[in-house]
């Protein structure tokens, strides 16, 4: 009867064996196949990735890959190749599965500026570089050069001081010339200008970088260090929409420097005098060693606090009103940026207004008028009254009024 239980026992644990041998080799699968392009070429390269973990591999120069999966029906296979769209693809049970990955198209019909009009990405052979004005709008600074800063390759800006209307230095791939000037060229709705720091951002649609040679060959020698495009909101056919946007910051200073006190400060001056052999140093300037503890009692001045110690506040609104007809279209918009920086005695106040206006009273003939008018006022640091009168007054960048002109197919 034992010998009977005991052979019944081991059938069972050999059933149990086989069962679970039978489903572990139902989930572990081996899977393997063959990634190509559009034309049928094999991809080298690629990254297959299990979704949802770290395990994966990568197809060799044949283009082809081999993976081991845990769950032969519900893992989940992603392709990932720089140039491609990514592709999600279930096992399902499959041990064989070819890929053929598809061309990403993002961001080759975005139209870029260049010259009098303008390309799609796909079509460019020189080198251009864009950024949107939707990308300017999401940063709240008070000029659209600062806005681009770190944003296009190739092209380097900064600040040549730290006044609120300091000039921005922009180098189109570092400077060509010791001697000469090395500003590029900036083109502002077709029109050759000084500065860009005086247009609102939120009145920007596009910024496009003309960097090589075949890009800035149509402005000739203006364009040699380079061509910067700005091109601006223009009007729109349909009801009339107003859009107001407003932003406000405050700004404090982040870390102070330990200085040492007025005591602490003449025991070092006394110490450098000693070592000096020269105890002149010290007594022309801070009297009788013995008297030092009187510096115990001195008020120390935080100069830190006393030029950068106020509490910085920024508000910058733009209001803007589109509308109009097939024939007749029109745009207005006006910007206001108050900015008050953490050192005192330093501000910058700017008003911008835009109009533009469109009509079209033959179907060859185009009217276009725009105007754009800037009022910027300054308030230094405050060096002399003479300084602070000037930069306090409102100074008028300038007023650009555009001519109606004639645009004839």
């Amino acid at each position: 009867m034992r010998k009977k239980s005991f052979f019944k026992t081991l059938f069972a644990l050999g059933l149990l064996v086989c069962i679970s041998a039978t489903t572990w080799a139902q989930q572990q699968l081996s899977v393997r196949g063959t990634v190509t392009d559009n034309y049928g070429d094999p991809l080298p390269g690629v990254n297959i990735i299990i979704k949802g973990t770290t395990t994966g591999t990568v197809s060799d120069i044949e283009g082809n890959y081999s993976l081991e999966v845990d769950d032969a029906q519900n893992t989940i296979l992603v392709f990932r190749f720089i140039g491609f769209s990514d592709q999600e693809i279930q096992v399902n049970g499959r041990s064989v599965i070819d890929v053929t990955m598809e061309e990403s198209s993002i961001g080759l019909d975005e139209v870029v500026a260049i010259g009098y009009g303008t390309v799609k990405k796909r079509d460019i052979t020189g080198s251009v570089a864009s950024v949107s004005g939707e990308s300017l709008q999401a940063i709240p600074v008070a000029s659209a050069t600062e806005a681009i800063t770190g944003k296009l390759a190739g092209v380097q800006i900064s600040a040549t001081e730290g006044s609120p209307d300091a000039e921005i230095r922009i180098r189109v791939r570092g400077g060509g010339s010791i001697t000469g000037d090395n500003t590029p060229l900036l083109i502002v709705d077709g029109f050759p200008v000084e500065t860009i720091s005086d247009i609102a951002p939120n009145d920007i649609e596009s910024i496009d970088v003309l960097k090589d040679a075949s890009s800035t060959a149509i402005y000739g020698s203006r364009g040699a260090n380079g061509v910067i495009i700005v091109t601006t909101k223009t009007a729109s056919a349909g009801k009339v929409s107003v859009n107001y946007n407003a932003y406000a910051a405050w700004k404090k200073l982040a870390n102070k420097l330990d200085v040492l006190s007025p005591y602490d400060y003449a025991k070092f001056q006394y110490e450098r005098a000693q070592l000096a052999e020269k105890p002149e140093n010290y007594t022309d300037y801070f009297g009788n060693y013995q008297d030092m503890d009187l510096y115990r009692e001195v008020e120390p001045n935080d100069w830190q606090e006393q030029v950068f110690g106020r509490t910085g506040f920024t508000f910058n609104h733009n209001m803007s009103i589109n509308g109009g007809s097939e024939k007749t279209k029109y745009s207005f918009s006006y910007s206001h940026i108050d900015d008050k920086a953490i050192m005192k005695m330093s501000s910058f106040k700017r008003d911008n207004l835009t109009l533009k206006m469109n009509n079209k009273p033959h179907e060859k003939v185009t009217l276009d008028f725009s105007l754009r008018y800037s009022d910027t006022e300054v308030e230094g640091g405050g060096a002399n009254e003479q300084n602070e009168v000037s930069s306090a007054d409102s100074r008028l960048k300038y007023a650009m009024i555009y001519p109606p002109f004639l645009l004839v197919d």
